[in-house]
């Protein structure tokens, strides 16, 4: 009886397992981030180190930026029209393609972009501290490693995402008038007239929003990962390295869309 009973509770303790350790998980990530967010402010302030991190997360992410904008602009673009025209509405392709960039794409490709380029590569690159010993050696001389290491980033990530993302948001538009006004005729004046009168400052702000977010979710999880690549359960040096990345990589992505869904439904 006991046997039986065991079995068809099986499920549920599984699920109960699983259930708890998520929100350990989650409980230890929070902790992690306020950790982090509190050194901020010790002195002396690491405006060097933050510099950089500014330059490699954010200006060295432009390229692909500009890459992505333009043709997710020109894909809008057209696809927007073949559905605009079936209405006889193209004139207000404009607005489409300015709101659809400004609040939802501009924020989630921009996010994405930068977890795929460097997001990977600071978890990777503090995983390969953690497994060589070098955070351990950071430890040894009195220097905290999540100030020294952690801090920064999220700082850089705060400011550069935003940035990017108004970058990503003008370049589509751009993408999004060569698609209209150039490829298929839309006059210039109207595409253009639709954006200045539909865009308010709500759709910017509540873009920059998500942008100010998803920065520190992209920050903190990546950092995370790689902070504790030595306690994964999977495997240990290169392997765990390797692992921590790809966690990063998919939980950052699934955090973001998930995050994007909830923003949405308050800033609606």
């Amino acid at each position: 009886m006991a046997q039986v009973t065991n079995s068809i509770f099986a499920p549920f303790n599984r699920l109960g397992k699983v259930s708890i350790a998520f929100i350990g998980e989650l409980g230890a990530i929070a902790i992690f981030f306020i950790h982090a967010i509190a050194l901020i402010f010790s002195l002396p302030l690491q405006v060097s180190k933050t510099m950089q991190q500014v330059f490699f997360i954010g200006a060295k992410s432009i390229l692909i930026i500009l890459l992505v904008g333009l043709f997710t602009g020109m894909v809008l673009g057209l696809q927007g029209y073949y559905t605009l025209v079936k209405f006889g509405s193209e004139g207000v392709l404009g607005a489409a393609v300015a709101l659809s960039l400004i609040r939802e794409l501009g924020p989630v490709m921009t996010a994405l972009m930068i977890i795929a380029r460097a997001g990977s590569s600071m978890a990777a690159e503090i995983g390969i501290m953690r497994i060589s010993e070098q955070i351990d050696a950071l430890d040894t001389m009195d220097i905290n490693p999540i100030r020294f290491l952690v801090s920064p980033r999220i700082v850089a990530c705060i400011i550069s995402f935003p940035l990017l993302t108004a970058i990503f948001d003008v370049i589509g538009i751009i993408g999004g008038y060569l698609s209209g006004v150039c490829l298929l005729g839309i006059n210039s004046g109207i595409y253009l007239n639709r954006i200045e009168t539909s865009v308010v400052m709500q759709d910017v702000s509540g873009g920059f929003i998500k942008a100010f977010v998803f920065g520190i979710i992209v920050a903190t999880i990546c950092c995370y990962q790689g902070y504790f690549t030595h306690m994964r359960p999977g495997g240990f040096g290169a392997k765990g390295v390797s692992l921590a990345t790809t966690s990063a990589v998919v939980l950052s992505s699934v955090l973001v869309l998930v995050v994007d869904y909830v923003l949405t439904s308050f800033l609606l």
